[in-house]
């Protein structure tokens, strides 16, 4: 009984959930439908408790409270909105606006996340709404090959240099914040809470690898990002704790810092434990990444003004990607944490498609999607 009192009251609304339930009908007045738990009267059924499952996107809240997924009426396309209060925020509707502007968005290094739409909610003018594409998350699917390790680290840090080239330290750098178009990947669709699954949460949902059909990563998430004057070399700002809690010169009595020399550790330091190291709870890290190392632990270092700016770091990736061979680029990274049953399922499958690939004279790394 207290089991059903439990899952009863995890799969309850929750009170960030209210806004979107009590906009419903405005929203869909905009152009956009959200799912059943969003609408007016929703409840979970009084009977047969057991036998729903955690899995269903309608009996779980999002894991971001500013964010919800719903329907484009016009074409039936899922999208994502974000709930933005200017006061806390004040620069995110104006650097994600310029970012998608018609100036920066035919940069094919432009690798943040498209804005479609800007609601404003006649009840609340502090709040602004996003419209995004609904991305896939980065965890949903692991690195098949060293080559599409490459290609995702290619992605970022070009991405990054895009943004520095612009003037804009984006401040909050993890994998939270980074996401992937899986509408190739992903044929089944993806669940909005947990992108391992399907909609509904029937079973996981199938999915090509990143050599299969190759993603386009995203930035997503400047609620932190500054633009700073073209003209100062050397711009301070105040520390700002973003989800990386680690950075060095956080840590110290100085009053303010170049963020951009932050977003290198930022960018460093996420490779380091989503991609190398692993993390106790969250990420796995993969063996065979050592020749990354020297350019990360420079990345990373104390000091900041010793880290390297984002132009040497995109010089020196891609020395690095040219001394590794189409044998390193096609072998499949192990994890550090895992099973030896699924390693060796995983093993044996790749090695069929690495054949596959070597026949049909498929790339390494993969091709970047075009924008």
């Amino acid at each position: 009984m207290r089991f059903r009192a439990a899952k009863r009251a995890a799969m309850s609304l929750k009170d960030h959930e209210f806004f979107w339930r009590d906009h419903t009908t405005w929203f869909e007045s905009k152009g956009y439908k959200l799912r059943s738990r969003y609408q007016p009267g929703w409840e979970l059924p009084s009977t047969g408790i057991d036998e729903l499952s955690f899995e269903d996107e309608n009996h779980t809240s999002m894991p971001r409270a500013a964010v919800v997924d719903a329907i484009r009426i016009t074409d039936g396309k899922r999208v994502l909105l974000k709930k933005i209060s200017k006061s806390n925020h004040p620069f995110e509707v104006e650097i994600t606006k310029l970012l998608s502007s018609d100036a920066l968005a035919s940069d094919a290094r432009n690798y943040c996340v498209r804005l479609l739409d800007v609601l404003q909610p006649t009840d609340a003018p502090d709040i602004t709404i996003l419209v995004f594409p609904f991305l896939q998350q980065l965890t949903a699917s692991p690195f098949d090959t060293f080559g599409e390790i490459v290609g995702f680290i290619k992605q970022i840090f070009d991405g990054l240099q895009f943004l520095h080239h612009h003037h804009i330290a984006h401040r909050d750098i993890g994998i939270p914040n980074f996401m992937m178009d899986g509408n190739e990947m992903f044929p089944e669709g993806w669940n909005a809470v947990d992108g391992r699954w399907t909609p509904r949460g029937q079973k996981h949902s199938n999915a090509y690898t990143r050599t299969q059909r190759p993603p386009r990563y995203h930035f997503i998430d400047f609620g932190l990002s500054r633009r700073f004057d073209p003209s100062d070399t050397n711009p301070l700002a105040e520390p700002i704790a973003g989800g990386d809690r680690t950075v060095p010169e956080f840590k110290t009595n100085k009053e303010a810092f170049n963020p951009f020399q932050t977003d290198i550790y930022y960018i460093g330091n996420t490779i380091r434990e989503f991609i190398m190291k692993g993390t106790p709870f969250e990420y796995k890290g993969y063996y065979g990444t050592g020749f990354l190392g020297p350019l990360i632990r420079d990345m990373v270092q104390d000091d900041p003004t010793k880290r390297p700016t984002i132009d040497e770091v995109v010089t020196r990736f891609d020395k690095i990607c040219k001394e590794l061979s189409s044998w390193k680029l096609r072998s499949r990274p192990i994890p550090r944490r895992g099973t030896i049953s699924k390693g060796l399922r995983r093993h044996i499958d790749h090695w069929k498609r690495r054949l596959d690939y070597i026949k049909q004279d498929v790339p390494p790394i993969p091709l970047r999607p075009s924008l």
